[in-house]
């Protein structure tokens, strides 16, 4: 690859592999209508720098090439679904997840999505609309590596997606999520909507996993113990789960 170049997505959801293979890991995705920066290419597969940083492997199946232009224009006029099923100009219909990005000429037939201006309006930075959205807009979704969407997330991923349908950007990571904000001296005692709590299982105490306040004694995240996304009562001592978990808890920061 000569220089850098831009590709759109134009699979509903694409992975992104560790490695240039299909036996290589899931290490996060990447949207229908998203644009990435090609970084370098082997056969078949392309690494890419996602637009939150986020640098990986998605093979060509998934993309088409793009104009940087494009890309300018598509951020400034794509519309944002909030899940819905929309049908192509050659007449096919798709679902389409939360947060793909949807081009003027798709029609949506059923479900929601929003320009962003819409998006803004629905969905504001307030901690109260960023706790609601975390706690009914993945209700159901099932626990997934690398997954970002309610089809499928891991806990980082969830996080990353709510905030950023309110317009705050997070990097991908659960460890790199607890470098953000600022540190909440008092903890679990003084927890407040849209907080963020910290667990860890490293002798380092390097974060690895990551969950969103809803109230003061209750948060929401996408955890494998509970399968997907699970809403934890903190004042239910009698829960084994939520005890074990508590153990664990590094600490809170508010962004």
């Amino acid at each position: 690859m000569s220089g850098p170049l831009s590709f759109v997505v134009r699979a509903a959801v694409a992975p992104i592999n560790a490695e240039p293979s299909l036996r290589s890991e899931q290490v996060s995705q990447t949207l229908a209508g998203h644009f990435l920066v090609g970084l370098e290419e082997r056969p078949s597969w392309l690494r890419v720098r996602a637009r939150d940083g986020y640098e990986g492997w998605v093979n060509r199946g998934y993309l088409s090439a793009a104009a940087e232009r494009d890309s300018a224009a598509h951020s400034s006029a794509g519309r944002v679904s909030l899940g819905c099923t929309v049908r192509d100009p050659d007449g096919s219909e798709r679902a389409l997840p939360l947060g793909a990005v949807l081009t003027g000429d798709v029609l949506v037939e059923n479900g929601c999505a929003l320009t962003p201006q819409e998006l803004r309006e629905r969905f504001p930075t307030e901690p109260d609309a960023i706790a609601r959205s975390a706690r009914g807009l993945f209700a159901g979704a099932p626990y997934q590596w690398g997954g970002i969407t309610p089809w499928g997330a891991d806990c980082s991923g969830f996080v990353q997606s709510i905030f950023g349908l309110h317009g705050i950007q997070l990097p991908r990571d659960a460890s790199r999520q607890a470098e953000l904000g600022t540190p909440v001296v008092d903890g679990i005692s003084a927890l407040r909507p849209a907080d963020l709590l910290f667990f860890s299982e490293r002798p380092d105490q390097r974060a690895t996993h990551v969950a969103l306040a809803l109230s003061p004694n209750s948060f929401a995240h996408v955890a494998l113990g509970r399968g997907g996304h699970a809403v934890e009562h903190l004042d239910d001592p009698a829960d084994p789960y939520v005890v074990q978990l508590m153990g664990r808890c590094t600490g809170v920061r508010r962004l």
